[in-house]
């Protein structure tokens, strides 16, 4: 059923969204040069490695790093990128990775291929046997800020809770938070 859901959301975000995606897509491309798009390995569901787009709001050679341990992430970012982030308009091309399958609405963010102590500490908690999400319970209590045994503690609470209205919830906790633009990185 979650998956039938992403489905049905992810074609009707995209004919909602498909004016706003597009003209992201120009802004990107006339405020900075190289590719629209920036993909991301990631780890998924079984520690597999997928490609995850996003729009670029970082520059051309920007260490393939979370950004919150870059030593000056400001001085990375294309003039239009501190937007994209506030906003969560960056993460708008992910839709391609829910219709592809690896990634849900909700579930636990995917961690960068590199983040090699997340990676872990969810593999021994068996967080790692989810599909990555869009938003999750971590994201709605924290994002970022949390420490990772923390994050890991609230992926392990949503596996045990998880159903159709758990992620009904974190996704309207999601909406509120965007809207609100509580957490979001600058």
């Amino acid at each position: 059923m979650k998956r039938i859901f992403d489905l049905c959301l992810a074609a009707v975000a995209t004919v909602f969204l498909l004016l706003p995606l597009l003209v992201v897509a120009f802004m990107v491309r006339v405020t900075s040069p190289g590719p629209v798009l920036y993909w991301s390995d990631r780890v998924g569901r079984h520690n597999r490695i997928f490609k995850m787009p996003k729009f670029r709001s970082m520059k051309i050679g920007t260490p393939a790093v979370a950004t919150h341990l870059l030593s000056d992430p400001d001085m990375y970012l294309t003039s239009i990128g501190s937007f994209l982030r506030r906003s969560s308009l960056d993460e708008l091309p992910q839709l391609w990775s829910i219709f592809r399958g690896d990634m849900s609405f909700v579930g636990p963010r995917p961690a960068l291929f590199n983040q090699y102590d997340l990676i872990k500490l969810r593999s021994e908690n068996r967080v790692d046997l989810l599909v990555p999400g869009l938003t999750g319970w971590a994201q709605v209590n924290g994002r970022d800020e949390l420490p990772l045994p923390q994050k890991v503690a609230l992926e392990v609470e949503y596996l045990r809770r998880r159903s159709f209205y758990f992620d009904l919830k974190i996704l309207w906790l999601t909406a509120v938070k965007v809207v609100l633009r509580e957490g979001v990185s600058h």
